[in-house]
């Protein structure tokens, strides 16, 4: 770090004492200070700015906690020695934010078991459908819960122009059909833009060098409609009879890869997918010809068949009663069926090609598939969760702050982030207050005060909370459905299907 470069301290001036419900002035306005640098904003002004503006910026920090800590906890940025008393009261907080994540994912592991694709395990318990209905929407409402929490913004599906985009820039066009979802969510984290290169043919085809958007991360969640549901659908909204209702939905059913089960709730992360290939990660895409390859299949495959049988006409008007020679014509159609055919594969390889950038695509975007997201997003959660409660906790140790100054503080960490680090983004105060006054590190005194327990009592008091975090545990969890005797896959037991009972000479 350079000698210029702003020290690693987030602090406040000391506040002008608020007025008193007897005085009538204005309190004045709290005065946030980078080191050297200030940061005036009255509150009311501030509001108007962020009414009027639209703000873009994302909540994600994308800066390690562990490089926040180091930053954080210089010797130079606590005063009489707390440094370490710091430091050690952060670590103490990130476990106790991890361990307090991992009891969620174990409550919703619950929920997800019996529609989680990948399991490997003995289904013991059958489901109402009412039950099921329940645990599908606790499944998505905690996911879209931790989502928020690990700074995901989320994509709504009627944004067709967002989702809906045209072809992709190596020149891939799909459709969608969003009907054919009971449940769908969207989230990403990371808007940006990668570089890439193309030919151009106004350049001579020389490589032109252009920005990709892209999604740094990008998440979804989705539950098929049954296909009873979809027929129901079809003959309400189309008027059209069983029969009709039903062929309409297997043909599209066939867009759906096969074992993708409407019984499943599928959840898949991906990263640094452009965000023109959102469309990709659908389960029932269909990947449609760009008009290029249909003007280009459309002139090749058009003149090469009218040639074949213009000449192959030609052939057997010139050659008269002698082309009627079953040899002759043989070989006329032969050439013709040559050509026929030569068409058709251009057609399928043009299909198989763009299959195949797809599943390439699809193949090393893919960052991980259904309960491995719930654990890997759980854990961004928790990261994000420390994150924010360090730069906090790191102004409110430090400084007298009420609720009124909490704008300014807003502001001085998200000026300490640019400065630091680099990066611009949308602290979200409120959210790590709560945590912090919901575990009794920051309390909020008579006075107005939000006052924080020095690093020493803070670890202190982690410290105390890990030891009765077990006694604290349910007695009994209630689970829903009911036990029986089955094997894999959830299906009642028959006489065949009961365990043999082996013994073992000993």
């Amino acid at each position: 770090m350079s000698a210029d470069a702003p020290t690693e301290t987030i602090a406040t001036t000391p506040r002008t004492p608020h007025a008193t419900s007897g005085d009538k002035s204005a309190p004045t306005p709290a005065t946030v200070v980078f080191e050297d640098e200030e940061v005036l904003r009255e509150d009311g002004a501030l509001v108007d700015e962020i009414e009027e503006e639209v703000d873009t910026r994302e909540t994600f920090i994308p800066v390690t906690a562990a490089a926040l800590l180091d930053r954080l906890t210089r010797p130079d940025a606590w005063p009489g020695g707390e440094a370490n008393d710091a430091r050690r009261f952060f670590r103490y907080l990130a476990y106790w934010r991890q361990q307090q994540y991992n009891a969620n994912v174990l409550r919703m592991d619950l929920s997800y078991e019996p529609f989680n694709p990948d399991t490997d395990l003995l289904m013991t318990r059958q489901y109402s459908d009412e039950e099921r209905a329940s645990m599908k929407l606790r499944v998505v409402a905690g996911m879209r819960a931790l989502l928020k929490q690990a700074n995901y913004s989320e994509i709504d599906p009627a944004d067709v122009e967002l989702i809906m985009t045209k072809e992709s820039h190596y020149g891939l066009d799909f459709h969608i059909d969003l009907e054919a979802f009971e449940e769908l969510a969207i989230y990403y984290r990371g808007a940006s833009s990668r570089k890439d290169q193309r030919r151009m043919l106004r350049k001579f085809f020389r490589k032109e060098e252009f920005d990709v958007p892209i999604f740094q991360r990008l998440f979804i969640l989705f539950k098929l409609k049954s296909e009873e549901q979809r027929i129901q659908e079809f003959m309400r909204t189309r008027g059209l009879d069983e029969a009709k209702a039903t062929k309409a939905v297997r043909k599209l059913r066939k867009l759906v890869p096969e074992g993708v089960s409407s019984d499943n709730i599928y959840m898949k992360l991906f990263k640094n997918m452009p965000r023109a290939d959102v469309e990709m990660i659908f389960p029932n895409t269909r990947v449609k010809f760009r008009i290029f390859d249909k003007i280009k299949l459309g002139v090749t495959g058009g003149g090469a068949v009218g040639m074949g049988l213009f000449s192959t006409i030609g052939k057997l008007i010139a050659g008269g009663a002698a082309a009627l020679n079953p040899v002759a014509l043989a070989g006329a159609l032969f050439a013709l069926g040559g050509v026929l055919f030569r068409q058709i594969m251009s057609f399928f390889n043009t299909h198989q090609r763009y299959m195949v950038v797809m599943a390439q695509n699809l193949y090393f975007h893919s960052l991980a598939d259904n309960r491995s997201v719930l654990v890997l997003l759980a854990d961004r959660a928790a990261e994000e969760d420390v994150k924010e409660e360090m730069l906090l906790y790191g102004v409110l140790a430090k400084e007298s702050v009420r609720r009124a100054d909490l704008k300014s503080v807003d502001l001085a960490i998200e000026d300490y982030l640019t400065q630091s680090f680099g990066v611009t983004v949308d602290f979200d105060l409120d959210d790590a207050l709560g945590r912090l006054l919901a575990d009794g590190i920051v309390t909020e005194r008579s006075d107005g005060i939000l006052a924080a327990l020095s690093p020493s009592d803070a670890a202190t008091h982690i410290d105390d909370k890990w030891d009765v975090f077990l006694d604290n545990l349910p007695d009994r969890v209630e689970l829903e459905g009911e036990e029986f005797e089955g094997h894999a896959g959830g299906a009642l037991a028959g006489p065949e299907a009961q365990p043999k009972t082996v013994h073992v000479d000993t």
